[in-house]
């Protein structure tokens, strides 16, 4: 599979799962965990489908321009950051939350390494 297609393939999957997770978490947790972290688990969502997002626009640039390291970065970034967020509010250990920073950490760099696209003036 071209890199391109394993991006949108990526996106694609990013924008289902955020979708359900915030349907899900919209119709079922709001009577099952407590209101904080209800807002943490929708924190998750909104940089989760954020992302799908990002990542979709990525893929459609993908034959032109060289987006493997920015859309890795931002998969990793959702995995981590919102993936811990989802693991809080459904109740895991709060050492969980030690990975957080390193999915925003993740986001940051995937959104500064987009940097390198801009193009070189005069």
């Amino acid at each position: 599979m071209s890199g391109s297609r394993v991006w949108l393939a990526l996106a694609a999957l990013l924008g289902a799962t955020g979708m359900a997770f915030g349907a899900g978490g919209a119709h079922s947790l709001r009577a099952l965990i407590v209101p904080e972290y209800l807002a943490t688990f929708e924190t998750g969502v909104r940089y989760h489908l954020l992302h799908a997002v990002v990542l979709l626009v990525l893929a459609l640039q993908a034959e032109r321009h060289r987006v493997g390291v920015s859309a890795a970065l931002f998969t990793l970034g959702v995995l981590l950051f919102s993936g811990s967020l989802y693991a809080l509010a459904l109740g895991a250990p709060t050492r969980i939350g030690i990975i957080t920073p390193f999915g925003g950490a993740a986001l940051l760099l995937g959104w500064l390494s987009l940097l390198r696209l801009v193009p070189q003036g005069r």
